[in-house]
């Protein structure tokens, strides 16, 4: 697909990451609709930044895990810009969710985001792909779908599902839409991350560092370019997954 004259939907895309693939998106020439729940004013940023690169930019507020806010979110895209062609799955939770626990919030609030808010929005999304040229779906995964992390069930899990429901998408969908995952390594200093934990991130990837959002950014671009991919995830971290055999074999 040429991204010059299509229009994005990126969920999350005020900030982090999301900020960085909106931005891309935009500087490739698509129209950008930021979708938001908590920040409106880095939405209102992001918007005004990607107006700059010379397109059209909508900033959208609605919580991924409410159907019906997804909807009108959707309706009121598509009435701007007239239709969807590239949706981006990037809104996530992170947090803290100790097992075994008696409070399951935050359990439920992990696959309310992660699980149902990608589906939710596939879901309303693809019927206007499939009206128009078809289009592209693009889910951000992470590291803890492949390697669980201790005391983050909800996001592990979530996350998992993210790449199982890319491959259900790919299947359903085809040929007219497209479904792939990208899974970003570290690249943003979570807050509260000191300089040790931070040096000790960077060293336990192949490469030495920490990435960058552009660089989270380009996998995504490459996924919207590459007409004859579909079902794939790529890992874009540094060779973090396999750092820890820089040190010992077994």
């Amino acid at each position: 697909m040429n991204i010059e004259g299509k229009t994005a939907l990126v969920t999350g895309g005020a900030k982090r990451i999301g900020r960085g693939i909106t931005l891309a998106l935009a500087r490739a020439g698509a129209n950008v609709v930021i979708n938001y729940n908590n920040s409106a004013n880095e939405a209102s940023a992001t918007a005004t930044e990607a107006e700059t690169l010379g397109v059209e930019a909508l900033p959208i507020k609605a919580n991924v895990a409410d159907y019906d806010a997804v909807g009108t979110m959707v309706d009121e895209a598509v009435r701007r810009f007239g239709t969807i062609d590239i949706l981006v799955n990037n809104a996530s939770l992170f947090v803290a969710d100790p097992f075994p626990t008696s409070d399951l919030s935050i359990w439920h609030r992990s696959i309310d985001t992660l699980v149902h808010g990608p589906f939710y929005c596939a879901n309303q999304v693809a019927p206007v792909m499939l009206e128009n040229d078809g289009g592209v779906i693009i889910s951000i995964g992470d590291l803890s779908a492949f390697e669980p992390w201790p005391g983050f069930a909800g996001h592990a899990v979530g996350k998992g599902a993210v790449l199982s429901l890319t491959r259900q998408l790919a299947l359903e969908l085809a040929p007219r839409i497209r479904a792939n995952a990208v899974v970003p390594g570290p690249a943003l200093r979570p807050i509260g991350y000191d300089e040790a934990t931070f040096k000790r991130v960077a060293d336990d990837t192949l490469l030495g560092r920490w990435g960058t959002p552009e660089e989270m950014a380009h996998a995504v671009l490459f996924f919207v370019e590459a007409d004859y991919v579909t079902g794939e995830v790529i890992t874009v971290d540094g060779g973090q997954r396999f750092g820890h055999r820089k040190h010992a074999h077994g």
